[in-house]
């Protein structure tokens, strides 16, 4: 088992008029060398650099939460630019074997009945010079 304390209750403190008007003369206080302090060019300077930090430090975390936004997307598009270039590498295989004179030969003969002609069907026509013909 555990020990357990009791401890007798505490009282409150009344406040009194006295001890509110000290706090307020001591607020007072503070608040005037506050604004005495604003007034003089070191302090203002120090702030003002100060302004410029914090928005500094705001714009690096933008610009880093930007950047990491931007190469998610870079990496996709370069995820997708890999697989378009796997995809045209077979068309182009799938082209050339689709072209392949062997294939062409044989489905002409299939499709179309056609046939290599022979030596005596094949007729050659003489080329005509532009000067012969005046």
């Amino acid at each position: 088992m555990g020990a357990v304390a009791i401890e007798p209750a505490v009282k409150q403190a009344k406040l009194n008029k006295e001890k509110v008007r000290e706090g307020v003369v001591a607020a007072v206080r503070i608040s005037r060398r506050v604004f005495d302090a604003l007034r003089q060019k070191r302090v203002l300077v120090s702030l003002a650099l100060a302004v410029l930090l914090v928005g500094s430090s705001i714009g690096v975390v933008v610009s880093a939460h930007e950047n990491r936004g931007l190469f998610n997307t870079l990496s996709q598009l370069q995820v997708e630019r890999d697989r378009f270039q796997a995809e045209w590498s077979q068309l182009l295989l799938e082209q050339s074997a689709l072209g392949a004179h062997g294939r062409v030969e044989k489905l002409a003969a299939e499709r179309f009945s056609m046939v290599v002609p022979g030596r005596q069907d094949i007729v050659l026509v003489p080329l005509m010079s532009p000067l012969a013909s005046r």
